[in-house]
């Protein structure tokens, strides 16, 4: 049976068109549309229920070392409030999945996961990590929705103080209050426009859901499901597990040599991907 996220009500509410998801029960689209959802990203902003995502806690003296083994990304460099973006490998060089790197401190990372790849992803990382550290899954204890569009940013402004809001893309502030409301604020996104990832305690979701969406009214801030989620994704030429990519398909087959640092010292799959083939170098860092 799928799983409803703490926003559920407000999407029956809503009436937005319910169906199951990587094991949850989610909106597809509202009375309004995907077409219209999905310019509403383009030109205004959109509200998404991303609750369903994965998050995982490695802290410890040895949290960096071991995320450098796990990812394909070089975390090396990262500094307090950056995110970064990797896929993680298989020994053959597939993909167990993509995931985002938060560094809270020196020895506190968040890596945030795909729903449907939850519990095979802890029990991957589980698997291959050691020394000084604790893994623990937070999923369920936190909740997340995804402010996206070109006037984010304005409506974010409506409801938080200027010190709260990230300057940079692919950079989080720890805690701040959004309408009332104690979150991590990143400004990272999977539309392809400058946007922000809000996280906070599932019993405040609601208050913060119903409060952006008020505050957005003017500016054209329309709540949006899964079927514009994913004509964003594919018109910004962002992969997505289990479709562009999987256990068997390498990152550089997929368009993310980017993210894959080959220089960096051994990491899971780099042999793998060597095996596959000469490795060729991509415009992006």
């Amino acid at each position: 049976m799928e799983k409803k996220t703490p926003l559920y009500e407000c999407h029956v509410q809503g009436k937005g068109k319910m169906v199951p998801f990587a094991g949850y029960l989610l909106p597809v689209q509202y009375e309004t549309g995907v077409i219209e959802e999905h310019m509403a990203v383009r030109t205004a902003a959109g509200l998404f229920d991303v609750s369903h995502m994965g998050e995982v806690l490695l802290t410890g003296k040895d949290a960096l070392r071991n995320i450098q083994k796990l990812v394909t990304n070089d975390c090396s460099k990262m500094h307090d409030g950056q995110v970064k973006y990797s896929p993680m490998c298989n020994e053959t060089g597939g993909v167990v999945d993509d995931l985002l790197v938060y560094r809270i401190s020196s020895e506190e990372y968040l890596l945030v996961i795909n729903a449907a790849n939850r519990y095979k992803d802890v029990k991957w990382m589980e698997q291959h990590v050691d020394g000084e550290l604790e893994l623990k899954d937070i999923s369920d204890d936190v909740a997340q929705i995804a402010l996206q569009g070109p006037k984010s940013e304005e409506i974010l402004r409506k409801v938080t103080d200027e010190e709260n809001i990230p300057s940079k893309y692919y950079s989080f502030v720890k805690s701040g209050l959004v309408a009332g409301v104690l979150c991590l604020i990143s400004k990272t996104g999977y539309t392809g426009e400058d946007g922000f990832e809000l996280y906070c305690n599932p019993k405040d979701v609601e208050t913060l859901w119903k409060t952006l969406l008020e505050a957005g009214k003017e500016e054209g801030l329309i709540p949006c499901g899964l079927g514009a989620r994913d004509t964003l994704r594919l018109e910004a030429g962002m992969p997505l597990y289990g479709h562009e990519m999987d256990d068997t398909i390498s990152p550089l087959e997929t368009g993310l040599g980017f993210a894959v640092k080959m220089e960096k010292e051994d990491f899971i799959g780099k042999e793998g991907i060597l095996s596959r083939g000469e490795v060729k170098k991509t415009g992006r860092n």
